[in-house]
């Protein structure tokens, strides 16, 4: 299913540094969550349920993606 996210406002972490790495944005629209690659504005974005959402955060402040 195509997501209209024309409406969101997309932000970049703080922590991305200003070299245009490797980053993502993030954007908030109603109850839905979208995360794009900077360097693709135009390109495809991932759309989640903010619930999903943060389930995700929280596994990943747990350490649930940590290695080793």
């Amino acid at each position: 299913m195509s997501q209209n996210l024309s409406n969101i406002v997309w932000r970049k972490s703080s922590r991305s540094g200003q070299d245009g790495g490797n980053c993502v944005e993030i954007g908030f629209a109603g109850t839905r969550v979208g995360v794009r690659d900077s360097k693709n504005a135009d390109g495809p974005a991932l759309v989640f349920p903010e619930r999903g959402w943060t389930a995700f955060l929280a596994s990943g402040k747990a350490g649930s993606f940590d290695l080793g």
